[in-house]
């Protein structure tokens, strides 16, 4: 694809003004880093507030009396009784238990917004359509950009843009104005760090992106970052660390489905590959693989697609995410194992160049979160 071909953010002409380094991403031209470098965004996300462009995802609302009994028939995850202003992690299922993309979606009352990867969004809004478009509308939102200030001090740069945003706590919602323009805003994202997502008009989103570089907390962040950030914290990438083959029992994911949709809960199953994946949450159905995290215990960055071996040398599994913690200062990794190697503390070696490098299956996060949870 030539960089004619790409698709552009709101922010686009911001990036290149800023001097980032553009490189093509879910179909978009993304920045992946800006001069200060990939360390600098990464040390700065973690102490202050950095400023991510992620409008190349998808936005949607669902909207309806029945839409979250019909969003709820798409995932193993408790729609129905979320409450207003809350906002959950869920998992698009195909027929065999795979995931089709991992999502977050709010209860904002008169609908569910909805946001979805990137690469994802075509296939997802095609699919909930297909499956749920008869039950309720599935209404994208292709003029809104999004970002994400993250950081310890994300707040605090926050507030003063926006009085009053300090009220929500992880995992909540709500709408605010901005010199005219409807923001909607949660108090999530993904880092690990505190900080909040932003909705934001599409023809709007420059001048708000500059308001929040005007605060003396803020430095714009890539792609590059946001990554080393992600994988820190132990948060899956889609494409690398999950995919339609993957189920999420296999990913490790079994916090996001809640009790009522388990074996014995109220409204069991009724998601589409709910038979095999209850029979592996219930331990019925054995795991060929497994999620873990993994440290390396020599200097040595180990990237995705590296061979896992047990320590006598037999395959055990693959790297799906790797590199050199900045924060942890030290490299670390996610990847799936088979289930006899999947023990913290378990040693296992990864094949870089030829030669095995000694890892430690390790529990994640890899840097603690600090989500702020009021």
């Amino acid at each position: 694809m030539s960089d004619n071909d790409l698709l552009k953010t709101p922010l686009h002409a911001l990036h290149t003004e800023l001097g980032a380094r553009m490189v093509p991403f879910a179909g978009y031209a993304m920045p992946v880093q800006y001069p200060a470098g990939l360390l600098a965004e990464h040390h700065h996300t973690r102490a202050a507030a950095g400023l991510f462009d992620v409008s190349h995802m998808g936005q949607l609302r669902l909207v309806g009396p029945d839409a979250a009994a019909a969003f709820e028939s798409l995932m193993p995850v408790d729609v129905i009784d979320l409450a207003v202003g809350k906002q959950r992690y869920g998992l698009l299922l195909n027929d065999e238990g795979g995931i089709i993309d991992d999502l977050m979606f709010v209860n904002r009352g008169d609908d569910l917004f909805v946001i979805v990867n990137g690469a994802c969004k075509v296939g997802d809004i095609a699919h909930m359509q297909a499956r749920i478009g008869s039950r309720c509308q599935v209404i994208p939102l292709p003029d809104r950009g999004l970002l994400a200030l993250q950081g310890p001090q994300a707040v605090t740069a926050l507030q003063r843009v926006l009085p009053g945003v300090e009220k929500l706590v992880f995992m909540t919602g709500g709408a605010f104005n901005w010199r005219g323009a409807d923001l909607f805003i949660t108090r999530s994202g993904y880092t690990g760090e505190d900080g909040f997502e932003i909705s934001v008009p599409g023809e709007r989103a420059e001048a708000f992106a500059r308001a929040l570089l005007a605060e003396p907390e803020v430095k714009p962040v890539g792609l590059g970052a946001r990554n080393s950030l992600r994988l820190e914290a132990g948060l899956c990438l889609y494409g690398n660390d999950i995919d339609t083959t993957t189920t999420p029992v296999e990913a490790a994911l079994n916090w996001a489905m809640q009790k009522v949709r388990r074996t014995g809960g109220a409204r069991a199953g009724g998601f589409p590959g709910a038979q095999h994946v209850l029979a592996q949450l219930d331990g019925a159905a054995p795991l060929a693989r497994k999620r873990v995290g993994l440290i390396a215990l020599e200097r040595v960055p180990v990237r995705e697609h590296t061979e896992l071996q047990s320590v006598d040398g037999q395959s055990i599994g693959e790297v799906t995410s790797g590199l050199l913690g900045p924060s942890a200062d030290k490299p670390v990794a996610m990847g799936y194992v088979n289930p006899a190697h999947a023990t913290v503390g378990t040693r296992v070696q990864a094949i870089v160049r030829g030669k095995p490098v000694p890892m430690e299956v390790s529990a994640m996060p890899f840097v603690p979160n600090r989500y702020f949870r009021g």
